[in-house]
């Protein structure tokens, strides 16, 4: 009499847009472990500890004060050049740290993959977590800016009704620098020369997008080229920041919506490509 035999065969059962979120939330005590990582091992040798929160942004508003405000002559919409600058460092900083630290995401911790399981997607998130932290107390630094010049020095601006905005951009800035990371941490795990570019790369971004000069100015000086910052989803952004919190800036639902689109094409994007390298990468990190 034969014997039935039970064949068994072991397969991955995911997709590429399966996000699992369902065991994202259920490892949720892990991200809160990586985001406290994060802040204590990056802090932990220096000297001055969280205080580079402040000093980072600080001396590079005094730096761009002196360089674009004063030198250059560059236009702030009538807003205190310090003021003007702290706004989009701010706003900048947050997305660009996203960006740059996910984006070697797989590189750095090519170790813990390879050994424990737990959802990949953990990793990028608690990056996007403990940056937000860090804007957060920037975002303390900003407020006490906007209420030295408006009490004390009086100067001539006012809060717009766009600042009910503000949890939407601080989520487009978050999803877009994780959309854009996950894309290029996947590229790099063949192609290490792309990790030696995004500092510089972010660099080269931050003069294409309006951080040291309103969208106006661009308009208005070089027409024909103003749609390679029009077009940049930061841009949108930092000027709905701007006009939220100071009252000057750009404003467009149409540049809005514009935005959330290439936002959320990106962060599909870098879903797909991160899933579908997620699987094999420690063969080729």
């Amino acid at each position: 009499m034969n014997k039935q035999q039970d064949i068994w065969e072991i397969a991955p059962s995911t997709h590429l847009l399966d996000l699992k979120l369902k065991e994202v939330w259920a490892y949720r005590d892990l991200l809160g472990l990586l985001v406290r990582r994060d802040f204590v091992s990056f802090y932990k040798q220096t000297i001055l500890g969280p205080l580079w929160f402040f000093i980072q942004p600080l001396f590079t508003t005094i730096i761009f004060t002196f360089i674009f405000g004063n030198l250059a002559g560059i236009s702030t919409d009538g807003l205190p050049k310090p003021l003007f600058y702290m706004a989009g460092i701010t706003a900048w900083n947050y997305f660009a740290d996203c960006l740059t630290k996910t984006s070697t995401v797989f590189k750095d911790n090519a170790a813990i993959f390879g050994k424990v399981y737990f959802p990949r997607l953990i990793m990028p998130l608690s990056i996007v977590v403990s940056n937000l932290v860090r804007f957060g107390v920037q975002m303390v630094l900003f407020l006490f800016f906007i209420a030295y010049y408006y009490f004390y020095k009086g100067a001539d601006f006012q809060p717009s009704w766009a600042i009910l905005l503000f949890p939407l951009v601080v989520m487009l800035m978050a999803l877009l620098g994780l959309g854009a990371g996950m894309i290029i941490s996947a590229m790099t795990t063949k192609y290490r020369d792309l990790s030696f570019l995004v500092g510089f790369g972010v660099q080269l971004l931050m003069y294409a997008t309006a951080v040291i000069y309103p969208l106006s100015t661009a308009v208005e000086k070089y027409p024909k080229y103003s749609w390679l910052i029009k077009y940049n989803p930061m841009t949108t952004l930092i000027e709905i920041f701007r006009y939220g919190f100071l009252g000057k800036g750009a404003f467009s639902w149409s540049y809005l919506s514009y935005t959330s689109i290439i936002t959320l094409i990106i962060l599909l994007v870098g879903v797909i490509v991160f899933n579908k390298v997620e699987k094999n990468f420690v063969d080729t990190v």
